[in-house]
């Protein structure tokens, strides 16, 4: 069974996860998009051994902190899909507009597409493209566990915003209702920002796309 730790980072409090295999320690994380001291403690305490940086996209308090640890470990990183470079190369003058620390734009080892397979912390994760948020925004689903880390695509009780460059509210809606609800209503989700929740709970109760809101 996958192990894993949510860790809130950056002032925009967002999910960075932590997931490792129990027995062998092999570990990955998701979306370090700061405070690398206090996700260094966690590693450390754990005795896990980071082996690659997955990124569901290429937002600041997302990736703000994956060049810093890709090179202080010398880890791969993976993701997000290519239509998210122009988020990644604007790193440097995101900072700027938001009061960060300096942060350091960079190449993904590998870009992302739908339907590829990911292996990290001992097991597979199905990748799944779900454009809205931004346009390269991928899911990682790791289907023996039920489990889902979807960024800033759904929340408990909300969805991603689109009113930043090159989102689009349609794409997003699409992406939930044709490529998430379909792996079924018992899957638990880490966002990107707040509580955990289950894919089947949001079909009853989410405000923006509940079954019976969208009909």
């Amino acid at each position: 069974m996958l192990n894993y730790q949510i860790i809130p980072v950056t002032p925009f409090r967002q999910n960075c996860t932590v997931f490792w295999d129990a027995e062998t320690k092999q570990g990955a994380i998701s979306d370090p998009g700061g405070d690398l001291a206090l996700i260094e403690q966690f590693i450390d305490e754990q005795g896990i051994v980071l082996e690659k940086i997955l990124c569901t996209h290429g937002h600041l308090d997302h990736v703000g902190g994956v060049a810093a640890l890709s090179a202080q470990f010398n880890l791969p990183i993976i993701g997000p899909h290519k239509d998210d470079l122009f988020w990644i190369e604007g790193l440097p003058e995101a900072t700027k507009m938001f009061d960060w620390p300096p942060v350091e734009s960079f190449e993904p080892d590998q870009w992302l597409e739908h339907g590829d397979k990911i292996e990290a912390a001992n097991t597979f994760f199905d990748v799944i493209h779900c454009p809205g948020h931004t346009p390269g925004h991928v899911v990682f689903f790791q289907p023996q566990d039920r489990l889902a880390l979807v960024g800033d695509v759904l929340f408990q009780g909300s969805i991603g915003r689109t009113d930043l460059p090159r989102g689009n509210h349609q794409d997003l809606i699409e992406s939930i209702t044709k490529r998430l609800w379909p792996l079924g209503s018992d899957i638990r989700f880490v966002p990107g920002h707040g509580p955990m929740s289950t894919f089947g709970l949001e079909r009853q109760t989410n405000a923006f796309v509940a079954d019976n809101v969208l009909g």
